[in-house]
């Protein structure tokens, strides 16, 4: 097969499945003109769900971002037992169903519960509110950073560090100006894919957040509840917003990949 037929190939399953997606989502949305679709997102469940939304992935990605970096440090820079039963249970979320972590999140912190009751008692709610839908979506978006970051800072290896410490720099100030340093391309690829992942996620938050409009109906929980209540115009509008937030989360993280290639072509 020629270099033109693979260059089709690619093209029209790129068409086929990335773009027409996205595309059939803007056209409902747009159906009965602009008018519409915006005054559906200022809707005051919608405009709930959108800030909803936008705090719980920025909790998400500052947690995992935090244990995305130490837990990148410990599994690269040490060897201990139980190494590798950390990198799988790293990586746990990426194999489970969000609709069983869920059903754990339920399991534990649900009104019958193991500790659902005493919380309850105690005035604390988790699930059906706002700190559950956290709490799951820090659980399916927990790899992204230590997985962009652990094979940067492998190649990195330890000299470097090790240069460092001798001349008496503490932990804090080798990891921010030895380490995170030459790995702040990976770091932020990982940062803008946990938010990306965050805000699209469906099945953990459904199972948790008892779909109570405008209080904890994420942007995803909202799109259905609209297409269920035959709402095609709100619910595509709502659908095109988000994939516009995450297709631009996305879309940045090519901008540091090129800019390091900018400086290593002048110098």
């Amino acid at each position: 097969m020629s270099r033109y037929a693979l260059w089709a190939v690619t093209w029209a399953l790129i068409v086929l499945v990335l773009l027409m997606s996205p595309a059939v989502v803007v056209a409902e949305a747009l159906k009965t003109g602009l008018q519409p679709a915006l005054a559906s997102l200022s809707d005051p469940d919608a405009q709930a769900a959108i800030w909803l939304t936008l705090e719980v992935t920025a909790v998400s990605v500052l947690v995992n971002t935090l244990f995305g970096i130490l837990a990148a440090w410990v599994l690269t820079k040490y060897r201990f037992p139980g190494r590798s039963a950390l990198l799988v249970l790293v990586e746990l979320p990426l194999s489970i169903s969000p609709v069983v972590s869920g059903l754990v999140w339920l399991l534990l912190f649900g009104a019958q519960g193991w500790w659902g009751s005493v919380l309850e008692q105690a005035g604390i709610h988790i699930a059906f509110a706002v700190p559950g839908i956290m709490l799951a979506t820090i659980f399916v978006t927990l790899p992204y950073v230590v997985r962009t970051l652990v094979p940067l800072m492998e190649q990195q290896g330890r000299d470097a560090e090790e240069a460092a410490m001798l001349a008496g720099a503490g932990f804090w100030n080798i990891l921010w100006r030895v380490t995170l340093p030459g790995a702040r391309v990976a770091l932020f690829s990982g940062i803008l894919l946990t938010t990306a992942r965050a805000m699209g996620e469906f099945g953990a938050v459904s199972v948790v957040s008892g779909h109570i409009p405008g209080m904890t109906e994420t942007m995803p929980l909202h799109i259905e509840s609209l297409y269920n209540g035959y709402q095609t115009v709100a619910a595509f509008s709502m659908a095109a917003l988000l994939a516009g937030m995450a297709m631009m989360a996305v879309l940045l993280r090519s901008v540091p990949e090129r800019l390091a290639r900018r400086k290593e072509a002048q110098a």
